[in-house]
């Protein structure tokens, strides 16, 4: 019972956990995506690499294909952006950015 009990506490957190990560992924990555228009490759990257971070914690929390997808998009950002390649990165972003909201 007792376990069970534990058990049903948690499970809403876990929920709560995967939808704030994913609140801060889309947060950081509509931050690369300003500074990518910019031309700011270097902050873009930043903020691309904060954003996966928390896709990744939300992916882990709850596997979903859209947030697998943003991964897969920031992921390439993170690469255009350390290449410099601002516009690149930004397309990526912005990519990114729309599975990521399709998450919630």
């Amino acid at each position: 019972m007792l376990g069970l009990a534990l058990a049903l506490f948690f499970i809403p957190q876990i929920s709560l956990a995967e939808e704030d990560h994913i609140a801060e992924a889309i947060t950081h990555t509509k931050q690369a995506i300003d500074h990518g228009k910019q031309g700011h490759a270097d902050v873009l990257t930043t903020h691309a690499e904060a954003a996966l971070t928390h896709a990744e914690a939300g992916e882990k929390a709850k596997a979903n294909a859209h947030t697998e997808e943003g991964i897969t998009h920031l992921k390439q950002a993170i690469d255009e952006g350390k290449k410099g390649n601002a516009q690149m990165a930004t397309t990526h972003a912005e990519a990114a950015l729309t599975h990521l909201e399709q998450v919630k």
